[in-house]
């Protein structure tokens, strides 16, 4: 993974310093909230509900098993003894005193992290396809290109003032696992017909208010070309996109109104005038990033491994977690294990500073010391041998994170909600619990087989609803607590927007709708197909009818 340098070091220092200063100022009353805003807000914190709440930056989710206790460490003495993993691959610390941030800050900066463009009209933490480096599918590491992006975005002096925040997703596989076209800008790393890489280019997409799906603009860019053509995108943005209106803000509602080919013509052009200036990105530069991502001193291992075979055919819950929690590693004799953080009854995406530190013990005995940060709320140890994938199952369940639902019904994202957050209009804590313990028979969720659903509590959709196979949007109905289903959403390389179905539920209604609308999938799928397949072969008035009695 990227170590700091001692530029690196020393510039987060100064921030430290810088920020211990500004909340001093604020705790005196020199300077007042609206005053301090847009200082917090450049590093990472929030004001929400009950507390102030802390962002700190994972990039593209990877974390050190040093960088994990540290956060362990920082629950602790902190927070209330635990942090909440996001889909953007980040940490947030919901419970935090003011005085205490400088000394959070402080204590991350130990272990090379901070919390800086997180937050604010910026380019915000670049995602990665979290299985980056170990997949099976990759045509080269992501994780590279996404750091070069991270160094040329922050405190980019073009792009600190964008008019709305800016995201950006890589991936370098077949299987999409980052949700490229639902991104401002998503990057697809392939390989052209020599053999040489560059990036497919997707432009516009986004969730909130008006989810849309990012059209490629450039279906091959020569990768030595990414940051150059990178700055002629967010140019055309800076300069043509909306600031009078925060809701039409984002580069989509600009693609969408230009028109794509317009738009491709405009970065085009923008391109051509930065290219002239020779600022293409250097060789030797990729080549330095690069030697921060070789592949650890793998041992030489058969792929085949008698004794996980044994265990598989006689011990059925190992089997089922082997099933949902392991995915193919490239290099043979190795397992990617995918440590599932939605326990039964569980707040998705929490862990506490006990399960952290066990991860991180985890890390250094089976994995290297490396962890990963999933865009589903998960952790992942990326290189296990599959030797060891027995012992882990045996430390993970008693640490109550050996549940064998990734990408199962039950392995729910849902976003704070009203719990935390004062934009929400509803709860979705309580309402991922009420879901995860209707389904909490592990034999029936496993015959369900893959679906995603997805939980936001606003239209913000914080937790990417409109991308689940089965979407909750918590709404306000008259002062009450209502939800809105959407279904046929999709996450990867077949990415498509939900459709809402009909009128919201109740927060009582609403799990009894997800019954329903499983025992549909259940009655009309055919042979072993997944929940979206039935969907997409069946459409939505077959659902519709089970839920409202009429089509």
């Amino acid at each position: 993974m990227y170590q700091y340098d001692q530029f690196d070091q020393r510039f987060i220092d100064q921030r430290v310093a810088q920020f211990r200063d500004q909340v001093a100022r604020r705790l005196s009353g020199e300077l007042s909230e609206d005053e301090f805003k847009p200082l917090r807000l450049m590093n990472g914190l929030y004001l929400q509900l009950h507390a102030y709440m802390l962002r700190v930056a994972i990039p593209y989710g990877v974390l050190s098993s040093q960088q994990m206790r540290a956060l362990a460490d920082i629950a602790r003495r902190f927070d209330k003894g635990y942090g909440h993993f996001t889909t953007r691959q980040n940490i947030q610390f919901n419970w935090l005193r003011l005085d205490d941030t400088p000394d959070v800050l402080a204590r991350l900066a130990e272990v090379q992290m901070h919390a800086i463009q997180t937050s604010g009209n910026c380019i915000r933490n670049t995602t990665a396809d979290v299985f980056a480096g170990a997949a099976a599918d990759e045509v080269d590491d992501p994780r590279i290109y996404a750091e070069l992006i991270r160094q040329w975005s922050t405190l980019h002096p073009e792009f600190s003032f964008l008019p709305r925040k800016f995201k950006v997703a890589v991936t370098a596989a077949a299987r999409d696992r980052a949700v490229t076209r639902a991104h401002d800008i998503g990057l697809r790393l392939h390989r052209n017909a020599a053999g040489e890489p560059g990036f497919e280019v997707m432009v516009g997409g986004g969730q909130g208010r008006t989810p849309l799906l990012a059209p490629t603009i450039r279906s091959f860019l020569p990768a030595e070309h990414l940051l150059t053509y990178l700055d002629a995108i967010l140019r055309t943005y800076n300069r043509l996109g909306r600031r009078d209106n925060i809701y039409k803000a984002r580069i989509k509602i600009l693609v969408k109104e230009t028109g794509v080919d317009e738009f491709t013509r405009l970065v085009e052009a923008e391109w051509a005038q930065i290219r002239d200036a020779g600022d293409d990105l250097p060789a030797g530069e990729v080549d330095r990033i690069r030697a921060h991502f070789t592949p650890p001193p793998f041992e030489t291992l058969s792929d085949e491994c008698p004794e996980l075979t044994r265990r598989r055919e006689t011990q059925p819950a190992f089997r089922r977690w082997l099933d949902a929690n392991v995915s193919p590693h490239k290099q043979p004799g190795y397992a990617i294990v995918t440590i599932s953080l939605k326990p039964t009854g569980g707040i998705p995406g929490d862990a506490d500073a006990d399960q952290m530190e066990g991860v991180a013990a985890l890390a250094d005995r089976y994995s290297f010391g490396e962890v990963r940060v999933s865009l589903k709320q998960n952790l992942v140890l990326p290189h296990v041998r599959k030797s060891d994938l027995y012992a882990i199952w045996l430390e993970l369940q008693d640490r109550n994170l050996a549940s064998a639902n990734a990408g199962l019904l039950t392995d729910i994202i849902a976003c704070p909600g009203l719990d935390y957050c004062n934009l929400a209009n509803a709860r979705s804590i309580p309402i991922a619990q009420r879901i995860s313990e209707r389904f909490r028979d592990i034999e029936r969720e496993h015959d369900i087989g893959e679906v995603t659903l997805n939980i936001s509590g606003c239209i913000n959709a914080c937790a990417h609803h409109h991308v689940a196979n089965i979407g909750i949007l918590g709404v306000d109905k008259k002062g009450v607590e209502a939800y809105q289903i959407t279904l046929g959403g999709a996450a990867d390389e077949a990415a498509a927007i939900g459709r809402i179905v009909g009128p919201a539920f109740s927060g009582e209604e609403v799990v009894d709708a997800i019954e329903q609308i499983v025992g549909v999938y259940l009655e009309q799928r055919q042979d072993d197909e997944p929940f979206i397949a039935t969907l997409n072969r069946i459409g939505l008035d077959p659902f519709k009818e089970k839920l409202y009695g009429t089509a």
